[in-house]
């Protein structure tokens, strides 16, 4: 008895989980008709309907800095696909004030709800975001965790400077 209630609630854990990511890419169509380049649900504009990959300037015009709503910036601008690339644009330290960022790369859920670093991969440091920012690209179709570490990830524990993005796998039309 005690196996079947750990498994189901593993199942809706895990259920929990999906959902929450699918609604990252709340525009997204489903269904027979929905994935062409005629009848794209963003008409034939949308820049996924011809191209190959994507780059989203991360935050659009407010680029990475503290204060801006992350998490809400990726459900608006998705759906993310395999190879899309995401470029981080930030102000390199500035030595008369200012606060430094840093991208870093979460390895679970676990450690974005904490903002726990200790595992984290920092893949672009203070100086990569200044001029035409640091790019990354989303290679697999998994969870991708991005945080601000610095400070000891105080931009990451208020909530806004981390997000996470699944990006989709293309269909060929």
């Amino acid at each position: 008895m005690a196996l079947a209630n750990a498994q189901t609630f593993l199942f809706l854990v895990v259920f929990s989980f999906m959902f929450v990511l699918s609604m990252a890419n709340l525009n997204y169509g489903w269904g027979p008709g929905k994935l062409n380049k005629t009848n794209c649900p963003y008409g034939n504009n949308h820049p996924n309907a011809t191209q190959t990959s994507n780059k989203f300037n991360v935050g659009g015009s407010e680029n990475w800095r503290y204060g801006f709503d992350y998490m809400d910036w990726a459900r608006k601008s998705g759906p993310f696909f395999v190879n899309d690339t995401l470029v981080f644009k930030y102000d390199a330290p500035n030595p008369n004030g200012g606060f430094p960022h840093s991208v870093y790369l979460l390895p679970n859920y676990w450690s974005f709800i904490k903002c726990d670093l200790r595992r984290a991969k920092r893949i672009a440091n203070p100086n990569q975001g200044a001029g035409k920012g640091f790019e990354f690209v989303l290679k697999k179709s998994q969870p991708y965790f991005f945080a601000c570490g610095e400070h000891g990830g105080i931009h990451c524990n208020n909530g806004t400077m981390k997000f996470v993005v699944m990006p989709l796998k293309r269909w060929p039309f």
